[in-house]
């Protein structure tokens, strides 16, 4: 089991974070949504307490599965690509799905081998310069300019280690992701109700979100939150939070088999 914290009560949240984040990085949001859910904040394999989880990418999802157990899951962009494996593979563990800024991988070969390339090549960085150096350099990409301090929760992003995100970026990067856009419909096929969100600013996630909208089928929604970037959940967490509320109770009814 990975590390995890369960705080609030009600209907079941599991929380997946992305990249250099851990489970206490969610801020506001986890405040507001565990007035009424119980959530599960778990340590994707590499990050915080589950540092030395050094897991493939199918098996780092099931990992969270058997943290989380059955509930609504909800992943931001690394968080979001294993939640929506873990969908796929254990449906009966996942009732709904939340994605935020995620994708379901590289289709092409090619582009997946350069990723492939590119994250191994940033692992070595990382071992090289160092936790500190590294998360200055990556909370400095264009990707993040909308993240306020406070919300970068760089602190507790201290709390990983060099050697389990380089073994995140190796074993569940982009590069190393099976591809998962022709296993889409399966998830309308199941009747899992599908939330993909995105900031309004992110263009390239939120073409990403329309296009697995359309892939997925009926059951799948969009909402592109104004104002936001790629951390949407964070630089606007009320809207966020409001429009996770919404969904969920558009879908308070018995979930999909």
């Amino acid at each position: 089991m990975l590390g995890h914290d369960v705080v609030g009560s009600g209907p079941r949240l599991v929380l997946v974070h992305g990249f250099t984040q851990t489970a206490r990085c969610w801020g506001p949001v986890a405040d507001d949504l565990a007035r009424d859910h119980e959530l599960v904040l778990v340590d994707a394999p590499g990050h915080g307490r589950s540092a030395t989880a050094d897991l493939s990418f199918p098996d780092a999802a099931a990992a969270i599965g058997a943290t989380g157990g059955p509930g609504t899951y909800l992943g931001y962009s690394m968080g979001g690509r294993l939640c929506l494996r873990l969908a796929l593979d254990h449906p009966e563990l996942v009732s709904r799905l939340v994605l935020v800024g995620a994708s379901p991988g590289l289709a092409d070969a090619t582009d997946r081998a350069a990723r492939t390339t590119a994250d191994d090549a940033l692992a070595d960085h990382l071992l090289a310069i160092g936790l500190d150096t590294f998360l200055d350099e990556w909370l400095a990409q264009p990707l993040f300019a909308g993240l306020g301090a406070e919300a970068a929760c760089r602190s507790e992003r201290l709390h990983n280690t060099t050697i389990g995100l380089a073994s995140s970026l190796r074993r569940a990067g982009t590069g190393a992701q099976e591809p998962l856009w022709d296993r889409l419909p399966e998830l309308a096929e199941r009747a899992v109700p599908v939330l993909l969100v995105t900031g309004a600013d992110d263009a390239k996630f939120t073409v990403t979100a329309e296009r697995m909208a359309r892939a997925i089928g009926p059951t799948a929604t969009t909402v592109a939150i104004p104002g936001a970037g790629h951390t949407a959940h964070l630089e606007a967490p009320e809207a966020f939070v409001a429009a996770v509320r919404r969904w969920l109770a558009d879908r308070s009814g018995p979930p999909g088999p």
